[in-house]
């Protein structure tokens, strides 16, 4: 879907106190961004416009986090949206940033150096075609990079059955092992689940919601 322009959207993220304007520059150092570094530290990677980070940080105080997009016409509205959560809650949103990157090119911007205890892929672009199959955010060369420093799990919601099912053969390829899949997440109990308005949509249309946990195989 193709987002159309909002000049005001970069002047609004760059007057953002919780905004990252540079993220090359957190190169090897991103916990150095919040107050309580010593925290776990969860990265959304394609936030979109912010349904799901804007229920789970204000929800998790305990946790700082980081959600990333490559469009500051997505980001600005997930910048609102926490803005409007953290209000609610009379706090500040001292736990969250938010951050302008393309995630095929996260390599840019993370690497060995840094820690994420988490991340989580929330309905990504399933790219049907085979030509673009490697654009996938869960595509093996993706989900290798993303080793270098996740040092806990990846959690991965879709709609998508073709995406779903053929990122089994990713994660396998790229060392990660599957803890838990489920073809029905709505179904599942004990697994702490934000729904947000997209994933509502789709549950209304009568998809699925597929969910799986995988972390990266630890080598010997």
């Amino acid at each position: 879907m193709r987002i159309r322009h909002k000049p005001w959207a970069k002047p609004e993220l760059e007057a953002c106190n919780f905004y990252v304007k540079s993220p090359s520059e957190q190169k090897g150092k991103w916990t150095e961004l919040f107050d309580e570094p010593e925290k776990p530290l969860y990265v959304e990677l394609g936030c979109g416009k912010g349904g799901f980070i804007s229920q789970i940080a204000p929800a998790h105080p305990e946790v700082n986090f980081i959600a990333m997009d490559i469009k500051n016409e997505m980001l600005v509205l997930a910048k609102r949206k926490l803005e409007a959560a953290y209000e609610a809650e009379n706090r500040t949103p001292d736990n969250v940033r938010v951050a302008i990157q393309n995630i095929e090119r996260l390599d840019l911007a993370w690497d060995e150096n840094d820690r994420a205890d988490r991340i989580y892929i929330n309905f990504c672009n399933p790219w049907p075609k085979g030509k673009h199959k490697k654009r996938r955010l869960t595509h093996t060369r993706q989900l290798v990079n993303y080793k270098k420093f996740l040092k806990g799990e990846l959690w991965f919601k879709t709609d998508d059955d073709e995406l779903f099912e053929e990122s089994f053969e990713y994660f396998e390829e790229a060392g990660y092992k599957i803890k838990f899949k489920t073809f029905d997440l709505h179904s599942e109990t004990g697994i702490e689940n934000f729904v947000t308005e997209h994933e509502k949509m789709f549950s209304d249309e009568g998809k699925k919601i597929k969910f799986l946990i995988a972390e990266p195989v630890k080598e010997n």
